[in-house]
């Protein structure tokens, strides 16, 4: 009966196997590496850019679960004539190198700085941060802010948000160094309708943007080592977060931020309330929004990053 079980379960593993390399392929080919591939502390980064290479500077960080292709169809349009734009993957996203250590803000703040400075050398930027991408963007503001014009955080994570775990269930397996292998070459096969199933909550009560999914590539998300990486990054988050909220009073630079009042994902109290106490910043509060404002309020986000960029009032 034990080998039985043994031969079945090798079995189970296999199919799974096959199933995600199958699945990684075709993703993939869907979704290739259309940015530039450039190296960063000896690890690789896939970077988008668009624009001019003599103009003003922004630098943009998704979110969890994401790629830099969620800004490609949604803000990088309406800045790209006369900015420089760069998307950046983060560590283990997209077509960024995941490597030991990345899981940290510190880690994922060194990588950005490193876009910066090899693809706008000598060049501040406007750095904008989307979610988990905007503690990111905190880092790397705290961090060198040398590099650093202003932050546009775009419904960010900024604190340790107390008791619970506050993240999904999935992630504490995927992230197991024991487990965590095997569950992750399960999630192409049950992942995509779940996926798809769930987007509209993140954006309620706005609508869905049609095309969402494809357009933002999220099934990069379910290759195996991809999903992994951002379930390192949900576990580690917390206490990440509890130590980096201790140093928000050294930021000098001016910061906006966009919040939807009924976000759902991060709670406006726990996170966007908490980090106005602490520095001086322009909050807006966006009452029709959820977790995604450069969606639904694309024009008012990118008219955020031309005032930081140009120091004035820009349409």
């Amino acid at each position: 009966m034990i080998t039985v079980s043994l031969v079945a379960l090798s079995g189970l593993g296999l199919g799974a196997c096959v199933s995600s390399m199958a699945y990684t392929s075709k993703v993939e080919t869907a979704f290739p590496a259309e940015g530039r591939q450039i190296e960063v502390n000896g690890h690789g980064v896939h970077v988008f850019a668009r624009g001019h290479e003599t103009a003003p500077v922004v630098l943009m960080i998704h979110g969890a679960s994401a790629n830099a292709r969620e800004f490609t169809w949604t803000l990088a349009p309406r800045l790209e004539a006369d900015m420089r734009v760069l998307m950046a993957d983060r560590p283990g996203h997209g077509y960024s190198q995941r490597f030991d250590g990345a899981e940290t803000l510190a880690a994922q703040a060194r990588q950005m700085a490193g876009v910066l400075e090899q693809l706008a050398p000598g060049q501040k930027a406007v750095v904008t941060g989307h979610s988990f991408g905007g503690a990111v963007a905190l880092r790397l503001a705290l961090d060198r802010p040398d590099l650093v014009t202003g932050l546009v955080l775009l419904a960010p994570v900024t604190h340790d948000w107390g008791e619970g775990s506050g993240m999904a269930w999935y992630n504490s397996i995927a992230a197991s160094p024991i487990v965590g292998p095997v569950f992750s070459q399960l999630v192409p096969i049950v992942g995509p309708p779940q996926m798809k199933n769930g987007i509209s909550s993140v954006f309620a009560p706005a609508p869905t943007p049609e095309g969402y999914y494809q357009n933002s590539g999220l099934g990069l998300l379910l290759r195996p080592p991809n999903f992994r990486a951002n379930a390192q990054d949900m576990t580690r988050l917390k206490a990440e977060l509890a130590e980096q909220s201790e140093r928000y009073g050294e930021l000098t630079v001016p910061v906006t931020l966009f919040s939807g009042s009924q976000d759902t994902v991060l709670s406006p109290k726990l996170h966007a309330a908490r980090l106005k106490k602490q520095i001086p910043l322009e909050l807006v509060i966006l009452p029709d929004e959820g977790h995604m404002p450069h969606h639904g309020e694309g024009g008012a986000v990118s008219g955020a990053i031309r005032r930081l960029a140009f120091g004035r009032q820009t349409r």
